[in-house]
């Protein structure tokens, strides 16, 4: 079983605008530190959404997904380098156009996350907020143009799969010589929407069971109440684990975190528990890209 690669998304705008410990997007300095502070308590990825901006309506090509400020990617970028330690830089809007997800790869992030299935997502745990939502396609003639630009970038793709028809477009692309193995994919539970799968260990299994050979796997659970043991479950399978802001805030008792380095100093103890080592960011590094045997 390979070491654990704790992924850490600090941006909570989006799925939880309430959250009042969260910095204003455009304050890459601050926002940066909440990366700065995950990696030293043990992340080794670090999967932010730059500055980008939700449209308020559907627009006349049927999406409804972010705009890009790339200055303030590249900012934030640079100030989570800061840490000295060389986490791996995740570019993790899914929720931008082809061109802009092309654009940002010119910027050299090591990873880019794409959907590899459609966007329905619903954000609103708090009714007190307007939801959130985004909506998109993603065909398969444009995964393939997002995946020929990524190898031309060097950018390694994070599949994002929300149900198991990913997979099916996973093979799909991969059989083109269009994805490097082992491949990096993120299991998506609880996030609420139109490509929903319950947030449970049956769906665990069951996504994990399906899997295509040669895949890394790792979890984003969008589900205060279940997170915890889903993630528990995951390291004892020998997945890879994702916390943050982002996906939820909540310690597991119930509190709201400060900082998300407390989130990853919870998944770092449970493993640290269960006996799993904690993958530093050289070896994070070596496991995503090939250099060590897939468990």
């Amino acid at each position: 079983m390979d070491d654990l690669i704790i992924t850490v998304t600090c941006d909570s705008t989006m799925s939880y605008p309430g959250n009042p410990n969260m910095p204003a997007i455009e304050d890459v300095e601050a926002v940066g530190q909440q990366y700065v502070d995950a990696v030293n308590a043990g992340a080794s990825i670090c999967h932010h959404h730059g500055v980008h901006y939700l449209e308020t309506e559907m627009q006349a090509d049927g999406k409804k997904l972010s705009r890009i400020d790339h200055d303030g990617w590249q900012g934030l970028t640079d100030k989570i380098k800061t840490v000295g330690t060389d986490p791996l830089i995740q570019y993790g809007i899914a929720s931008a156009r082809l061109e802009e997800k092309i654009k940002l790869m010119k910027q050299g992030p090591d990873m880019m996350s794409y959907a590899f299935n459609v966007h329905d997502e619903y954000f609103r745990p708090d009714p007190a907020y307007p939801a959130n939502e985004m909506y998109s396609l993603h065909p398969r003639d444009e995964l393939e143009e997002a995946s020929k630009a990524a190898l031309e970038h060097g950018v390694k793709l994070e599949i994002e799969c929300f149900y198991t028809g990913a997979f099916w477009n996973l093979e799909f692309i991969r059989n083109q010589a269009l994805l490097e193995n082992p491949v990096w994919a993120t299991l998506f539970f609880g996030w609420q929407g139109g490509a929903w799968t319950p947030p449970t260990a049956k769906s665990m299994l069951y996504l994990v069971d399906h899997l295509p050979e040669n895949v890394n796997w790792n979890v984003s659970i969008m589900d205060p109440a279940t997170q915890w043991p889903l993630a528990a479950m995951a390291i004892g399978l020998g997945g890879h684990v994702r916390v943050g802001w982002e996906d939820n805030p909540y310690l597991p008792n119930g509190d709201l975190s400060k900082h998300n380095a407390q989130l990853v100093e919870v998944i770092v103890k449970m493993a640290e528990t269960m006996g799993r080592p904690v993958a530093t960011p050289k070896r994070a590094r070596e496991i995503v890209f090939g250099k060590t045997s897939v468990s």
